[in-house]
């Protein structure tokens, strides 16, 4: 898949417990890279992304 650089939250507990973002015009890629060794990637669109922000 090929997507934008990946970029580590702002908000991380010590070690690698961090989640990290990439985006593309229409998508954004979220995945956690210490608690899932598969590393797998969840996809969203870049309104779904906005509105989990809003949410938060």
């Amino acid at each position: 898949m090929a997507t934008d650089r990946w970029q580590k939250s702002s908000y991380c507990q010590e070690g690698d417990a961090c989640v990290h973002i990439s985006a593309n015009p229409h998508q954004v890629h979220i995945t956690d890279t210490d608690s899932d060794p598969a590393r797998t990637i969840v996809t969203v669109s870049r309104e779904a992304f906005a509105a989990l922000l809003k949410s938060l």
